[in-house]
């Protein structure tokens, strides 16, 4: 059985339209790309044609995967989520105990993480640490370099 893969409304909207994008564009694009190669004659030697074959495979298999996750996809229902407590799509202020630092997480499935945008995974060491607390709760929660990030929820948003 595949892993149930989480997503927020969001996260489902752009797997859809990469998926779109790769089926409708970039197989165009690919099947044009072999075309040319293919008109150059001898196909044992022809590193076009070869590098055509390759973008193919890549995205084949990246149409899978896309289609065996939305296959797998719960989309989170806002509705159904409350503010109490953390879970998964929850957006949470934190402040660093130690630094006073503020920071901003959105908790989201593994598959739309993207710390650069503070959108953490639920299987992450501080997704999964936030996950059930409430605002006020202090949290200590070893992160894989060995260190001990000091966490106060602030707020919790949905």
């Amino acid at each position: 059985m595949q892993k149930q893969v989480i997503l927020t409304s969001d996260g489902l909207e752009k797997l859809e339209q990469e998926l779109e994008h790769l089926k409708i564009v970039k197989r165009k694009e690919i099947s044009d790309q072999l075309k040319v190669a293919i008109s150059f004659g001898d196909l044992s030697e022809n590193s076009e044609y070869d590098e055509a074959k390759n973008a193919q495979a890549m995205n084949e298999a990246r149409i899978l995967e896309l289609e065996t996750m939305l296959k797998n996809a719960k989309v989170l229902d806002a509705g159904e989520l409350s503010s109490d407590i953390v879970h998964v799509g929850s957006k949470v202020r934190v402040r660093d105990t130690e630094f006073g630092d503020e920071e901003n997480f959105q908790i989201v499935g593994s598959t739309e993480a993207d710390p650069t945008v503070g959108k953490i995974s639920d299987e992450s060491p501080i997704g999964k640490a936030l996950l059930g607390h409430r605002a006020g709760d202090l949290l200590e929660i070893p992160v894989p370099s060995g260190a001990v990030v000091s966490y106060e929820i602030l707020e919790i948003e949905i």
